[in-house]
């Protein structure tokens, strides 16, 4: 990924163009423009893309372009600024580490009934984004029917370097809190933990009475029959039966395999755009959103290309191959606002529809007069005759969302098998298999992507990412050497993924749904898993031990690293092992 960078170049008239790898070009605006003591007017900032963002780049990469456009203030000479990795890796802050206390009332049959939380949130040194997870803590962790729900979500201040936004900022945490009260009440109750899940689902009346108009009308919650039907393509219980087999006769491996469903609300944001189309055919598109690798510019070319297709033209060849996405350019479309939360591509979609469908709406009629005289026309013909009649060739809008389909539920869920090496602590992941909601996708491979993606981005936070730091509070891990992020061997041996085209939504932007972060939290499925086959491990050191220990009921941390997991498999169950064979002769 790269790092924090900018280029800063002064203009004459006390001007300032700065090309930065920002999420949030407005703000970086703003706060260049109060550092300089200028109008906004006299600071242009352009990104043309982001390399890798996922949040990193939305605060963060503020005050790195601001210093860049300060010393080239004080130069008056092109200043450019890229952070070295180190660098890069001590500022960047990472997720909110977070300490969680909670009661919990439940039922012998696994219902539960009451929950209450007091959750503590590490914010580092300024609140940067902090005060949004409290909300987004809750949204993840209400996908399950708590009965009488209560919380105090406290953000502390602290000497760490200032947390920041991370896909899926607060949602991960919680959808996490959430299966580690249901495997702790199945522990507690010695029943299976598909059981307590299954009981504590929503039903559509209780989602609306915790997710209020989110909640959408009942033909949209597809929650339930995603899990039936991931069960049966996933053949869970056949599995679930084959991995006891294979846990009661192997010693020193032991697999476990957990179905899980995530919950994930999203909220469209008002965005710009807009859309020109130059005298030679060719079609310029200008959007709020920036293009971060997660295919906006793609669903926004084929979103112009489908727009503008009502006006049918002979030998106009392929509409596509004529667009083209320019940079985001704060002096050129104002109220960008930030690129986040999954839904820019779909407000960028709706945004140039609307831009587009006015463009129609002026090209039509033209077209429908200059059939009549001179017959079938082409597209280049067309676009030449409106220049010179004057017709105006460019559309811009302002896309701002109802209130009703502003906010709207995305479900999914994971199944995953996992081994641990009961020596080393390794963990394997051998199949996941993913069912996932995407409404009717926009594009089909985009989506595949994020949601492959974000899985395995989401495996690096439960199982390998350690962002540490020392007492004073400063990060100890600096690179990839001590930081350890998904690679190759960190994807599942056998990986299946379906997008599920639920039905016509007409309040939606051509019935889509978000993809970007949602898939992240069915990682938690990993560390599930992982989890289970803890417990089957602990199961077996209990045999060789003659102590009255208790190893049923254990805490299993985030990240789930190599050392974390073979300590609770036992330090010394080599040596218990042995002990127990000279015990028995």
């Amino acid at each position: 990924m790269e790092t924090q960078t900018a280029l800063a170049v002064p203009e004459e008239g006390n001007c300032m163009v700065v090309y930065s790898s920002t999420q949030c070009p407005e703000n970086t605006q703003i706060v260049i423009a109060r550092c300089l003591g200028v109008p906004c007017h006299n600071v242009r900032v352009i990104t043309r893309r982001v390399g890798g963002g996922f949040g990193g780049k939305a605060m963060k990469a503020i005050p790195v372009a601001t210093a860049c456009a300060l010393a080239a203030h004080k130069l008056q000479r092109p200043v450019r600024i890229y952070l070295n990795r180190k660098t890069d890796m001590i500022m960047a802050g990472g997720r909110h580490p977070m300490k969680i206390n909670y009661s919990v009332g439940f039922k012998s049959s696994g219902k539960i009934t009451a929950l209450h939380l007091d959750i503590l949130i590490n914010a580092g040194i300024s609140a940067d984004i902090s005060p949004v997870l409290p909300l987004n803590i809750l949204g993840a962790l209400k996908k399950y029917n708590w009965g009488s729900l209560s919380f105090d979500i406290k953000i502390c201040k602290t000497n760490h370097s200032s947390k920041t936004a991370m896909r899926a900022p607060g949602d991960v945490q919680g959808s996490f809190i959430a299966e580690a009260i249901i495997e702790r009440v199945a522990s507690t109750l010695s029943m299976e933990v598909n059981t307590v899940r299954s009981k504590n689902l929503h039903t559509f009346e209780s989602l609306k009475l915790f997710y209020d108009s989110s909640a959408g009308e009942a033909l949209v919650y597809t929650l339930p029959s995603i899990l039936d039907k991931l069960c049966a393509s996933s053949k869970f219980h056949q599995k679930d039966a084959e991995i006891r087999q294979y846990n009661s006769c192997s010693k020193w491996r032991k697999r476990g395999i957990s179905m899980v469903p995530i919950l994930y609300e999203v909220s469209l944001r008002p965005t710009p755009g807009k859309v020109s189309i130059l005298n030679d055919g060719s079609i310029v598109v200008e959007v709020g959103g920036i293009e971060l690798g997660q295919g906006l510019w793609t669903k926004v070319k084929q979103m112009t290309a489908f727009a503008l297709s009502p006006v049918k033209c002979d030998a106009s060849g392929d509409l596509l191959e004529r667009v083209r996405v320019i940079q985001a350019d704060t002096l050129s479309l104002v109220q960008g606002g930030a690129t986040a939360g999954s839904t820019t591509s779909e407000a960028s979609c709706e945004v140039v529809r609307i831009c587009c469908n006015e463009l129609v709406e002026r090209l039509t009629p033209l077209k429908e007069r200059l059939q009549e005289k001179m017959g079938p026309i082409s597209w280049n013909m067309l676009i030449l005759q409106a220049n010179l009649q004057a017709v105006n060739l460019s559309a811009s809008a302002y896309y701002v969302p109802e209130f009703t389909p502003m906010r709207y539920l995305n479900y999914g869920a994971a199944v995953s098998e996992v081994e641990i090496d009961l020596l080393t602590g390794a963990t394997s992941i051998l199949q996941t298999d993913i069912i996932y909601d995407c409404g009717q996708s926009l594009n089909p491979a985009v989506d595949l992507g994020q949601i492959e993606g974000a899985f395995v981005q989401g495996i690096g936070f439960f199982m390998l990412e350690e962002y540490l730091s020392n007492s004073d509070g400063l990060v100890i891990s600096e690179g990839t050497f001590t930081y350890k992020i998904p690679t190759i061997d960190t994807i599942p041996k056998q990986f299946n993924v379906e997008i599920l085209n639920s039905g016509h939504h007409q309040k939606r932007v051509l019935s889509s749904k978000a993809s970007g972060e949602p898939p992240l939290l069915l990682a938690v499925s990993v560390h599930c898993a992982t989890r289970a086959a803890i417990g089957e491990a602990r199961k077996e050191l209990l045999k060789w031990c003659s102590s009255d220990e208790s190893y049923s009921a254990f805490q299993l941390e985030v990240p789930a690293t190599m050392p974390v997991v073979k300590e609770l498999c036992g330090l010394d169950n080599v040596e218990r092992y042995l002990q127990s064979l000279l015990s028995h002769k």
